[in-house]
């Protein structure tokens, strides 16, 4: 089978699952920019190859069937094997093309995948990399499920399934503006922001249990500005000083080597230095800009180590 063949089921298999997802074949035409009618005629088709209704109608919405959600199951891990195998098979022709998914924490998508990705791109110009971005646990789920070749993570164990690649500790910090009283510290205690207006992180967020925890121990009152899930908003109030936030480096690298924010290091005994972790399905790639990419991520994440 060459590789057109393959990536024509890959995107059949794509079409069954937003299908899936949204519930709808209408919805699945908009998210995709393609004929409703083309959906359908691609349902109908997995529907008499395998015999037996992959959808039932159920109050005006599509609800996998016992055998639609076995076939959801396997096609996530089907699609990234084909995915593979056309790459796989461009790189025996010498086309060197091919489609790479990374699914990593918000903060590392803002802050460090830019430049490698840039540096990946200078080597490597005709590979599509698919990059998305979600919490910790679930970055690494989509890994072992086959939805992506890398995960990006904080503080989680790397699942069954998966192996990590890479690792760093990285001390967590108070980000403040320049003009902050604590700014020119060279290192700073939880107790030091007593009655600040602060930005937390949501429970989706690793760094959340991380913050939590030891500010339950000190027993320190703080005056919590917004609770959020988006580092880039706490990284800009900070910036317009409408409070300060606790994280790592990682994600504001811009704004600290612009001098809009100070990063001062926590030094306080209850607090534990943040993992992060780069994980994937195995250690041997099957094509070079897979493994291109492995490399240049691997190194990019040890160099923080002890950041």
């Amino acid at each position: 089978m060459d590789a057109n063949k393959l990536g024509l089921i890959s995107v059949r298999l794509h079409y069954f699952q937003m299908v899936a997802q949204l519930g709808s074949i209408r919805a699945a035409a908009q998210a995709l920019n393609i004929a409703p009618s083309a959906i359908s005629r691609t349902i109908r088709s997995l529907e008499e190859t395998i015999g037996i209704p992959l959808f039932e109608r159920v109050r005006q919405r599509l609800k996998l069937t016992s055998a639609g959600e076995t076939l959801v199951y396997h096609a996530r891990t089907s699609a990234a094997e084909l995915n593979r195998g056309c790459a796989i098979i461009n790189d025996l022709t010498g086309l060197r093309r091919g489609k790479i998914g990374i699914v990593a924490v918000e903060s590392v998508a803002r802050g460090l995948l830019p430049s490698i990705l840039a540096e990946f791109w200078q080597q490597m110009p005709n590979i599509t990399v698919e990059v998305r971005t979600a919490g910790s646990q679930e970055a690494l789920r989509l890994v072992v499920d086959g939805e992506a070749e890398f995960g990006i993570a904080f503080d989680a164990r790397v699942p069954s399934g998966a192996l990590r690649l890479a690792g760093a500790n990285l001390s967590l910090g108070a980000l403040l503006w320049p003009a902050h009283r604590l700014a020119k510290r060279k290192e700073v205690k939880l107790r030091d922001f007593s009655g600040e207006r602060i930005f937390l992180s949501d429970a989706s967020l690793a760094l959340r249990a991380s913050i939590e925890g030891a500010l339950q121990e000190s027993r320190i009152e703080f005056d919590p500005r917004a609770v959020t899930n988006s580092i880039d908003l706490m990284a800009k109030c900070v910036v317009g000083q409408m409070g300060i936030a606790f994280q790592t480096r990682v994600g504001v690298e811009n704004e600290l080597s612009r001098g809009e924010l100070s990063f001062v290091p926590l030094r306080d005994p209850v607090l534990r230095p943040r993992r992060l972790a780069l994980a994937a399905r195995g250690r041997n790639f099957p094509t070079e800009p897979s493994a291109r990419l492995a490399k240049l991520l691997s190194t990019a994440i040890e160099r923080l180590d002890g950041g």
